[in-house]
């Protein structure tokens, strides 16, 4: 299974503006992928930061100094960039799409480059470079896998993920940024960058790419960054015998360990890259001697000079104008150093100063040659030029960028197809699209931005909804745990309630049908892919109130999310007053945070009417208030009638009857309580 296939982020609509396509590389620090921006209907390059580096906090700064470092530029040969932002938990930037390779792919494939070929990259490099510096940016990870090649010819800088501000020397901390075959000394030994630092960089990229390898090598980055520290880049004609002198002492000058002598920016290299390519011949027939580094200019030999003698002086010692060049010294009025110590000496020219004469000489003459040469070159390019141009603009070999079509029906993709010149395959590319609605267009094939011959067939990529999926049964488990097994849905938000299950655990699960309604997924088995699922979660139970005072019951409730009032009182006999006799839910549905629980609290005991039992007989009176929860008590029964009667046997009480009672009849009195009675024990007589 490909990678595009496997990778989750493929298809998915970022910011609801980036349609992602495929995957065009992965990094350590991010993932870039082909997009279409469904707004201006482009190809867009989408940089995605990896997950696992949203929390730090370093990573994602460096990620958005990226947008802004390079946001900055405007020139064609940086990327540019056009949008940065977060989606969910993913950080992005959006940059345009260059379809070709990098200078590291380049070398991989033709491992040498010739000295025009590298010299054609250096240049672009350098303006670049030139635009970065002059807006005050160090980009401080040069190397060929930051430099695009693409497919119509432009070259252009990328990856500012490491770029800061070049207004003073930067410093990086204890651990060294970028690439260790490209870093300069001073970054190895001190951890600062500047514009020089990019410089060195550069230097190193020239190098491998005359010679076909770097300087420096080593089983350990240690090794080699000591190598940075400590030793001279060679000449690339050491290893390629065909460099050129002018492009050995140009890396040389690029790659000097001590920063003050190398050029001060991508300015001064690229102003003396252009020298280079223009020549030392000036209108009106004089010379002008080009400030070079050693050497490339012209050196006498060592008598000329006295043996052992250094006619420039130590490496990067200030001449006559106080100004260092390339390597040496530069005089006052614009002339090597070396030619002036020549000027002063007596006697006839040293011979390197007439076979330099010749030279020039020679190059003029040559220079005379090659015009009528170019006149001729200049107009056979303008007619294969013309030629070109009808075939490309005219004729059969016209071009065209295949339009972004996506969320379409097939008729209407193809009307748009066949309006810019384009035909339409009957043979159609079937896909799963979890967004898309089965039967609508999702993309073209070749690709949205590929370039190709007008009138060429294109086919339709058409949806075929969203896979069907099995559907775990997760009611029951715990949240994570269900989470967990939902992963190949969209798993949003739970919903929860009170329930005597433990908290956490998942009552209910419910989705989203093609309609959008919502739908209860307790017993479906299957399940479209990403398609949005709920989860219903158990709170716990309610808490238990009853018993406690109102307040301390209302804030028990609040705790958790809930709300209370009291429904009313009741009397209890059992239950203290101002206690919480029960609760229960308002209208008795679920309950979940912000429901209203309805209390019920106690207002004491109940309290009886004594009835009124005078006149009746004692055993009647003694059934009644028993019969309402009340206790009897009597007046001593002293009487030698009593005393007889009960020694006798029988109930005294059926035969007197209540002269008084307290509490007296219609009084209050609580369940429990004890009513006396008195009797005439007068009435009672024995035999």
């Amino acid at each position: 299974m490909s990678a595009n296939q496997t990778d989750p982020m493929i298809g998915r609509l970022i910011d609801g503006r980036y349609r992602v396509r495929s995957r065009i590389a992965r990094g350590g620090m991010a993932t870039v992928y082909l997009a279409s921006d469904l707004r201006l209907e482009r190809p867009v390059a989408v940089k995605i930061m990896h997950g696992h580096l949203a929390d730090d906090e370093n990573f994602k700064e460096r990620f958005i100094q990226e947008a802004r470092s390079a946001a900055r530029l405007a020139h064609p040969n940086v990327v540019n960039v056009y949008d940065q932002g977060q989606d969910d938990e993913s950080a992005y930037i959006v940059m345009e799409y260059l379809p070709g390779i990098t200078l590291r792919e380049l070398l991989q494939e033709h491992r040498v480059l010739t000295p025009e070929q590298a010299t054609d990259i250096l240049e672009a490099v350098l303006a670049g470079l030139a635009a970065a510096h002059r807006s005050g940016i160090v980009h401080r990870d040069l190397k060929p896998e930051n430099v695009l090649l693409a497919d119509d010819g432009r070259i252009k800088i990328g990856d500012f993920g490491l770029a800061r501000a070049a207004s003073a020397n930067t410093a990086t901390g204890a651990a060294l940024l970028g690439t260790i075959a490209y870093l300069s000394p001073e970054l190895v030994t001190r951890g600062i960058a500047d514009t020089r630092s990019d410089i060195y960089a550069l230097g190193i990229m020239l190098y491998e790419m005359l010679t076909g390898e770097q300087p420096y090598k080593g089983e350990q980055p240690m090794q080699i960054a000591y190598q940075h520290a400590n030793d001279t880049v060679p000449m690339p004609s050491a290893v390629n015998p065909r460099v050129p002198a002018e492009l050995d002492e140009l890396v040389l000058w690029a790659t000097a360990r001590d920063p003050e002598q190398r050029p001060r920016d991508a300015r001064a290299m690229l102003e003396h890259l252009y020298d280079l390519q223009r020549g030392d011949a000036v209108p009106g027939g004089t010379q002008k001697t080009m400030v070079l580094p050693r050497a490339m200019a012209p050196v006498p030999p060592a008598e000329a000079f006295g043996a052992g003698r250094n006619p420039t002086g130590p490496a990067g010692q200030n001449g006559p104008t106080g100004q260092t060049g390339p390597a040496g010294l530069r005089g006052s009025t614009g002339e090597t150093a070396i030619l002036q110590k020549a000027r002063h000496r007596t006697g006839p020219v040293t011979p390197a100063l007439g076979t330099n004469a010749e030279a020039l000489g020679r190059k003029a003459a040559a220079r005379r040659k090659r015009g009528a040469v170019w006149l001729v070159l200049v107009v056979v390019l303008a007619l294969v030029a013309g030629t070109t141009a009808w075939w490309f603009s005219l004729g059969p070999g016209s071009q065209a960028t295949v339009p972004a079509i996506t969320n379409a029906s097939v008729a209407q993709a193809t009307s748009k197809l066949e309006a810019q010149g384009f035909g339409v395959s009957d043979e159609q590319v079937k896909t799963y699209d979890p967004v898309i609605a089965a039967g609508q267009v999702t993309g073209t094939r070749p690709e949205a931005g590929a370039t190709v011959h007008k009138g060429s067939a294109v086919r339709l990529v058409v949806s075929q909804g969203p896979r069907i999926l099995s559907l775990p049964k997760v009611v029951g488990q715990q949240e994570d745990a269900a989470k967990k097994a939902l992963s190949p849905f969209t798993v949003g938000a739970s919903t929860t309630r009170f329930d005597q299950k433990a908290k956490g655990t998942v009552l209910g699960i419910a989705g989203k049908n093609a309609s959008g309604a919502t739908v209860d997924l307790q017993n479906a088995t299957t399940y479209p892919e990403r398609r949005p699922v709920t989860l219903t979660v158990s709170l716990g139970p309610v808490p238990d109130v009853t018993g406690q005072s109102l307040s301390a019951a209302q804030a028990a409730l609040t705790a958790v999310g809930l709300k209370s009032v009291q429904s009313g009182g009741e009397y209890s006999d059992s239950v203290a007053n101002g206690a919480v006799i029960r609760q229960g839910a308002e209208g008795d549905g679920a309950v979940v945070p912000g429901s209203t629980i309805d209390l019920v609290v106690s207002k004491g005991p109940t309290p009886i009417t004594v009835p009124d039992e005078t006149g009746r007989k004692v055993s009647t009176a003694e059934s009644a208030l028993a019969a309402l929860g009340l206790k009897v008590s009597y007046a001593d029964c002293t009487t030698a009638q009593c005393a007889t009667a009960t020694a006798l046997g029988f109930d005294w009480r059926k035969l007197v009857k209540v002269q008084s009672q307290s509490p007296a009849g219609q009084g209050t009195a609580f369940k429990g309580d004890t009513v006396t009675l008195k009797y005439d024990g007068s009435s009672l007589s024995v035999g």
